[in-house]
């Protein structure tokens, strides 16, 4: 008798005999000899498969098995600290579940070389069972997990927000149509407006979950799709909300250290800078960011453009944290956004730039709580008032001030694993020109 269990379980079933099923990753061929890495979503193990110690026909199906085969093993499980997880399987039962056609399109190529990028995506479906991409998607899990635990334990209410809406909130060439029954419609861009609402009943809340924004943009930080939990809370102004930025993402990142130091080591990653994200954050007035970058690098930077990937690299560089900056110029950002009483031409935002090149991860704001100031970047933007009619009445009925903020999950992602691309901080990315498979 033999007891089913998964590879992550092996150190309570040392000296058993234990089933395992999964897929065949790895196989080496030593004549009478077969060495089987097997993969089962919790774990690898290898798997020792001696001609003596099973049926002939059983080491013959092991000796040929094909990747990504899925089979089921039965034998005795030791400890190895020489082997992959410190365990390894002496088989005594090999039975063929499926076997997989030859040769599998990903397995490695016979001349040394690598797959190309775009064949790669166009295997998405099979590039995804990588070991590299399976590491990169637990640390995905767990910063998921990490974000929702620090705002359910802060005040936070989730709260959905819808995915079809009749308007624009960040801009409207940034928008994907289409109709809903006989009425133009839009996929969101954010949740925020309706998370405006929100508060209202529960003071603090947050959404989470997929946004979309059509920018024909073809780099390495931009997807058409992607993940974003949105804060929103009442009664706050800009600094307490960078306040609770910086808590946040520090939370964010310190868990994600301290939870997947096994994927991040299997990526090469250099976790030191990670190490130094705690509060406070450094922060720069726009006005000290112009003036930074014109020392930098820029020396003809005008004042009142928004700042693009080289300028955010050029600031973060000067840092070993993420540094906010806030009180952008007006016209380059968001029609929502509350002017500064002091010097109205400039807005009480921020966002927040991460080191090492990854640019800004949060994006946050005070946001506009009075009628008539609303009403008036309402129509400087030429928005259609009547789509916003429900936004006003939210100034109409229980105004305050309040604030806050929207993270890019794939882009923080992209910094905590150290990756190049945004294409796997996704399991199945939507890029420009891209949406297959």
């Amino acid at each position: 008798m033999s007891t089913p269990i998964k590879i992550s379980q092996a150190a309570d079933y040392v000296g058993q005999t234990v089933t395992l099923t999964g897929w065949v990753q790895k196989r080496t061929d030593k004549g009478k000899l077969q060495f089987i890495t097997l993969r089962d979503g919790s774990g690898l193990m290898q798997c020792v498969v001696f001609k003596q110690n099973l049926p002939e026909d059983q080491f013959t199906a092991a000796r040929y098995i094909t990747l990504e085969s899925a089979v089921s093993i039965t034998g005795n499980l030791r400890a190895e600290p020489r082997a992959p997880g410190g365990f390894e399987l002496d088989a005594s039962q090999f039975h063929v579940i499926s076997r997989a056609e030859d040769p599998y399109p990903l397995a490695p190529k016979r001349d040394g070389g690598e797959h190309g990028v775009d064949f790669l995506l166009n295997h998405r479906h099979l590039w995804i069972r990588d070991p590299r991409q399976v590491a990169i998607l637990r640390i995905r899990a767990t910063l998921i997990k990490a974000i929702r635990d620090w705002l359910d334990g802060h005040g936070f209410t989730l709260v959905d927000t819808p995915i079809i809406t009749p308007a624009a909130a960040e801009g409207t060439t940034t928008l994907f149509a289409t109709e809903y029954f006989d009425e133009p419609a839009y996929l969101a861009q954010t949740g925020q407006l309706y998370n405006e609402a929100n508060i209202y009943a529960f003071g603090r809340v947050y959404c989470f979950g997929p946004t979309f924004r059509a920018e024909k943009s073809d780099t390495r930080r931009h997807a058409m799709e992607f993940w974003m939990v949105e804060p929103e809370m009442a009664f706050t102004d800009l600094y307490e909300n960078m306040e609770i930025i910086e808590q946040f993402v520090s939370y964010c990142v310190q868990t994600v250290l301290r939870e997947r130091a096994a994927e991040l080591a299997a990526l090469g990653r250099d976790t030191s800078k990670l190490a130094q994200v705690t509060p406070p954050f450094p922060r720069l007035h726009y006005d000290e960011a112009v003036e930074l970058l014109r020392r930098n690098g820029f020396p003809d930077f005008p004042w009142g453009e928004d700042f693009g990937a080289p300028h955010e690299d050029t600031i973060s560089a000067q840092f070993d944290k993420p540094v906010f900056v806030h009180h952008y110029p007006r016209e380059v950002k968001a029609f929502y956004m509350q002017p500064d009483p002091d010097r109205p031409e400039t807005v009480l935002a921020c966002d927040l730039i991460a080191p090492e090149g990854y640019g800004e991860i949060v994006g946050g704001s005070q946001r506009m709580h009075d009628y008539q100031t609303l009403l008036e970047a309402i129509e400087r933007h030429r928005l259609p008032r009547a789509a916003y009619e429900w936004y006003l009445d939210l100034r109409r009925y229980g105004t305050q001030p309040h604030s806050g903020f929207g993270m890019g999950l794939e882009r923080v992602l992209m910094w905590l694993a150290g990756l190049p691309h945004i294409r796997e901080a996704l399991p199945f990315p939507r890029l420009y020109r891209r949406f297959y498979p």
